[in-house]
Formats: C-alpha cells, sequence, structure tokens
C-alpha cells in the first residue's frame, strides 16, 4: 500500500461525523454561553405577531441586520407599542434557531431608544425628588410684587435673552437686569447652569432670578433635567421662575422652581408687574391720598370750631353772663317751690281739719247707732230666716218619724200579738201551741185571748 493511501485511511478513523440538528444545538450552545445578555439598538422592520401571542421582528442599523424573538410571556410585560420603524433598545440572550440553523436575539425587555431612555431618566429623577419633597407647595418661595433688579441665568447668545429683555422693557422698563451668562445645552451645560445659580444666590444683587432658554428637543433640553441643577434651584433663597421651551415643554426644573412659566417672554411678565397698572395704582393712591387729606382738612376744621366755641364759652364775659342767668334761674325755681310747699301746706292742714270732725264724739256715737240699727236689722232677718229653715226641717222629720210609727199600722186595723207569759212578740203561728195565751195591742187598747188551735205555714 502507498504512503498517501495510509495517511487517508489514519484520518477517516479520527474523523466525528454530526448531522445537521446536532451541529445546529452545539453551535447554540457554543453561542449561548459566549454571549450571554446583550444590549442592541436598533431599528424595528418585518414585525409579526402572531396568534399565539409570540412577537417576531428583525432589528437592523444601516449595514447589518438580526432576527429577533420575543415570546408571549416577555412580551404581555412590555410597557410600549411597538411598529415597523421604531428605533429600540432590546435585551436579548443571543441564540442559534436551530430548526433552520439562523442567528438570532431572544429578546425579554424592550424600550425605546434616544428619547426613550431620555424619557425613562426623566420620569425616575422626577419621582425621586417629588418622594424628597422638593415640588411641595409649601416650599416655595413668593415672587416680590416689585423687584428692582432682575437676574437672568441664561445663554447670553441665545434667543430666549432678547425675548426676556424685550418683554422687561415692555412691561416694566424701570427694572435693571443682570446676566449671569452660561450654556443651556450639550456637555457640561448643567454644571455651568448649577454654578451660575449659586454664584446669584451668593451675590444676592437680585430680587428675583429667571432661568431660561429657547424651546428644542429634548435633548437639547436636558441640562434642565439634571439632578444637579433641581438641587441647585432648591437650594436657592432668592425665587426663582423658569421658562424654559414651549409651552408643552416640561422639565424637572419647571417643578422645583417657585413659579413655572411656559415660555420665557412670560416668565418675564411673570416678574415684572405691568407699568400701566403700577402708574393706574399710583393714581388710585394719589386720589385716596387727596381725599384723605380733605378730609382731614374738614376734621380739623370742625376740632378748630369746636375749640373756638370753648374759648368763647370760657370767656369772664360770657361766663358772667350766664351765672345771672342760673340766678334767675334758681329764683324762679325758689318762687314755683314756696308755691308748692304752700299748697301742700293747706291740703295737710285740711286732711287734719276732716279727721279732727271725724274724732268728734257725737259724731262716733251716731256712726255707733247707725251700725247698731243695721246690725239689729240682720239680726232680726237673720232669727227669722233661721226659725223658718228649723221650723220646714222639723215638719219633715215629723212626717218621716209618722211614716215610720208602728201605731200608724195599727191604725190601719193591724195589732201585735205577744205571749202572755214570756212577752215575746209572735211572728210564726207555728210556734205556739193551742191553749195558750196571748195578748193583742190594738191602735187603741189591748185583748186577751187563749188559742183554739193554729195552722203552721206551709214550707
Amino acid at each position: 500500500m502507498k504512503t498517501g493511501d495510509t495517511l487517508e485511511l489514519e484520518f477517516e478513523s479520527e474523523r466525528k461525523v454530526l448531522s445537521v440538528s446536532n451541529l445546529n444545538r452545539e453551535a447554540r450552545l457554543l453561542v449561548e454561553g459566549g454571549f450571554g445578555s446583550v444590549w442592541v439598538e436598533g431599528e424595528i422592520s418585518n414585525l409579526a405577531r402572531p396568534s399565539s401571542g409570540h412577537m417576531y421582528w428583525t432589528l437592523k442599523d444601516a449595514r447589518a441586520q438580526v432576527r429577533c424573538a420575543m415570546f408571549r410571556q416577555s412580551a404581555v410585560r412590555l410597557r410600549v407599542a411597538i411598529e415597523n420603524g421604531q428605533q429600540v433598545l432590546v435585551r436579548a440572550r443571543v441564540s442559534i434557531y436551530e430548526t433552520r440553523g439562523e442567528f438570532q436575539l431572544i429578546a425579554d425587555y424592550l424600550e425605546e431608544a434616544g428619547e426613550g431612555v431620555l424619557l425613562r431618566r426623566f420620569e425616575e429623577l422626577k419621582r425621586k425628588l417629588a418622594a424628597e419633597g422638593l415640588f411641595d407647595a409649601e416650599r416655595k418661595r413668593a415672587i416680590p410684587s416689585l423687584p428692582v433688579r432682575i437676574g437672568v441665568v441664561t445663554s447670553p447668545t441665545g434667543a430666549a435673552i432678547r425675548d426676556v429683555l424685550i418683554a422687561l422693557t415692555r412691561r416694566f422698563p424701570a427694572t435693571s437686569v443682570l446676566i449671569y451668562p452660561t450654556s443651556v445645552q450639550g456637555q457640561g451645560a448643567a454644571e455651568e447652569i448649577s454654578r451660575a445659580l449659586r454664584l446669584a444666590d451668593e451675590r444676592a444683587e437680585c430680587d428675583v432670578v429667571i432661568l431660561t432658554r429657547g424651546g428644542g428637543s429634548l435633548e437639547d433640553l436636558w441640562a434642565f433635567n439634571e439632578e444637579i441643577v433641581a438641587r441647585a434651584i432648591d437650594a436657592m433663597t432668592i425665587p426663582v421662575i423658569v421658562g424654559v421651551g414651549h409651552e408643552i415643554d416640561f422639565t424637572i426644573a419647571d417643578f422645583v422652581a417657585d413659579v413655572r412659566a411656559p415660555t420665557p417672554s412670560q416668565a418675564a411678565e411673570l416678574a415684572v408687574p405691568e407699568q400701566s397698572e403700577i402708574v393706574a395704582r399710583l393714581n388710585r393712591y394719589a386720589d385716596q391720598l387727596r381725599r384723605g387729606v380733605t378730609r382731614r382738612v374738614a376734621d380739623e376744621t370742625r376740632r378748630l370750631d369746636a375749640l373756638s366755641h370753648r374759648l368763647y364759652q370760657a370767656h369772664p364775659g360770657v361766663a358772667v353772663r350766664s351765672r345771672h342767668q342760673r340766678l334767675d334761674e334758681l329764683e324762679a325755681r325758689l318762687r314755683r317751690g314756696i308755691e308748692r310747699a304752700v299748697a301742700v301746706r293747706r291740703v295737710r292742714l285740711a286732711q287734719v281739719a276732716a279727721r279732727v270732725a271725724a274724732a268728734n264724739p257725737r259724731h262716733r256715737v251716731a256712726l255707733a247707732r247707725q251700725r247698731w240699727d243695721r246690725a239689729n236689722e240682720h239680726l232680726g232677718r237673720a232669727i227669722r230666716a233661721n226659725v223658718a229653715h228649723f221650723g220646714n226641717r222639723l215638719t219633715l222629720a215629723d212626717r218621716a218619724l209618722t211614716s215610720l210609727s208602728p201605731l200608724a199600722t195599727l191604725e190601719r186595723g193591724y195589732a201585735i200579738v205577744s205571749r202572755r207569759d214570756d212577752g215575746s212578740v209572735v211572728t210564726d203561728s207555728g210556734t205556739i201551741e193551742r191553749g195558750t195565751g196571748i195578748d193583742l195591742a190594738l191602735a187603741r187598747g189591748r185583748l186577751a185571748a187563749t188559742v183554739d188551735s193554729s195552722d203552721p205555714p206551709e214550707d
């Protein structure tokens, strides 16, 4: 045998032959063990949702693509609705689909890439600061009604500072403005904003601070969603108005600020009053002052008149005339008093005379005689009335006694029968025997008899 044939036989004896399914299984185990869980960003295409609840799609970028699968138990936990063309961030396990030998990702979590990540960070920081109380209303500081100087923390070259200055000039041009320049976008902007806020608070040159910038995307405004800026606003002793972006834009700085304005211009309008309103208020104050002065002058004039009248009354001549008048009044009162006293004495004298006349013995005897005559007459009438009354009563009693007397019964032919031996009254014929002596009492007189026979009463 040739040497070449010998080598070929040895090679064939060491050969390990795998089936396709075994090869794919070995490859899957090798891939899954080598990568583990990975995060992959890309665009969704060829999205399919079969009735099983699983989801399948292709994740691609500008130069490559990979198949992805998400099984039902993971798909039901998704908090975002996915669709073709959506840029997403996928957490997946690298694997191989053994049936077709295709390289694929088994996803268990998915979120929107780009703004989706930022929104998640936004909500997480918002919940954290809210739990610490940085958004509470009682922490908010009041904006002064008439600030002398306004501090503005913003980019000195942006559109926001022009809007703020135009609004301040239009609304209240007397207010001075101090700008604290800072970056409002890009790397390191949040740190610069927080330093500018601390500087404004330390220098205490302003009555209120406006933190502002113009509109932009979520990434453009992200510096105002950083925790360092929120902490700097919360640490301020000067009131802070935040006006970032447009009305639909909300940042973490808006929630921490003492006042949130939808735009930079409105932030300026909230910082200062309307000059025309101040002028109108001053005019009202002037009118009130004029009316107050007029009232005070009138009050003082009345007071002066009262003092003048008191001074006139205190003049000696007035006092003498007043005393003369008082003397005349007292004299008239004395005359009237004497006349009243004389009249009272006359009435009392007449009363005493009447009492003396009434106390004369003759008069008293006459009065006693009149009283005796009246009493005698009353006594006679009373005696006659009593005699008549008792006579009537006696007649009635006599009639009652007569009707109840046994003699009246005897007058009608009845008799009272009694035993002769003991005098007991006989009321039952069965109690007396033949030959017994009896007495009969009549209305007039008595009879003696002997019983010949008796009929006892029937039962």
